[in-house]
């Protein structure tokens, strides 16, 4: 076998708690990235002398709205169809197999799902603590690549949203699946997403003036969904109504939040100030 090729058959499930419910890599990498995320923003809370206990209520906010978003995210967006005659399994970790129904876990989590999701929780949040909604996205859009990237290896864990076959020379054979080597975009978008989080926290530390807000969040969007967008060709298609489009639903669903990210830049791009004060300490 050419040494530039990965042979990988990870069971994604590390330990059966019963017989019907799974400890699995995926689901822990999630938790894992959603409370390194939160510690971070902690950091940014105390830094900026913001009481703690805000944090903690927005955190179950936005836990809430990424697992609700992300699941109404791939049912709508990938097969409205078959939820529609199943919706037990919108929300249940089930599916109806013959007569009866399996616990399988969430079979699909669509990260647009989960980004629009999250606006919504930190909107109702914003609006009942009387909080200035920007303010918010800026500081959580620092910290939610880490999130993104904690998936994404789930994602490789699991073996699937994988690549497009390379040209065999290299690549990760996902043995689950076949013995083609592919390209392992899981780890291509887990990279990406650690390097945006470089990027945002370099921006942040370097000072902005205090209002108007947003222009962290736009340079969140346009960053995170234009590498969503590029590696979305290197990646198989989802779902089978895809393979006759010019671009694929992912990346057509990254379009508009690139142009927001692109309307909030050049809205604030004045507001960047030289360094008055470095924030140190992470």
């Amino acid at each position: 076998m050419n040494e530039g090729i990965i042979n990988w058959n990870l069971d994604p499930v590390i330990y059966w708690i019963t017989d019907s419910f799974p400890l699995k890599y995926y689901g822990l990498l999630f938790i894992t990235g959603l409370l390194l995320a939160n510690y971070v923003e902690k950091r940014i809370y105390i830094k900026e002398n913001i009481p703690i206990e805000n944090l903690e209520k927005l955190f179950i906010y936005i836990v809430i709205g990424t697992i609700l978003g992300a699941r109404l995210g791939h049912c709508l967006f990938y097969d409205p169809a078959y939820y529609f005659q199943n919706p037990m399994e919108i929300l249940l970790p089930i599916k109806k197999i013959g007569d009866s129904y399996k616990f399988i876990g969430f079979m699909g989590l669509a990260s647009h799902g989960g980004t629009i999701g999250v606006l919504i929780a930190i909107g109702i949040y914003c609006k009942k603590n009387k909080t200035n909604f920007l303010w918010v996205l800026d500081r959580i859009a620092i910290v939610a690549p880490i999130a993104a990237a904690f998936i994404r290896l789930g994602n490789f864990m699991n073996s699937e949203i994988y690549g497009k076959p390379t040209d065999g020379n290299w690549g990760v054979i996902f043995q689950k699946d076949d013995l083609i080597p592919r390209h392992p975009s899981q780890l291509y978008e887990a990279f990406s997403y650690i390097l945006i989080f470089g990027i945002l926290i370099l921006i942040y530390k370097k000072g902005i003036k205090e209002k108007p807000n947003g222009l962290i969040l736009g340079v969140f969007l346009v960053l995170l969904f234009s590498a969503r967008f590029i590696i979305e060709f290197f990646k198989e298609n989802q779902v089978g109504f895809e393979n006759g489009m010019a671009i694929n639903m992912g990346q057509i669903l990254s379009i508009p939040f690139i142009i927001v990210g692109l309307i909030l830049i050049f809205t604030k791009k004045d507001q960047f100030i030289k360094p008055s004060k470095i924030i140190t300490g992470f």
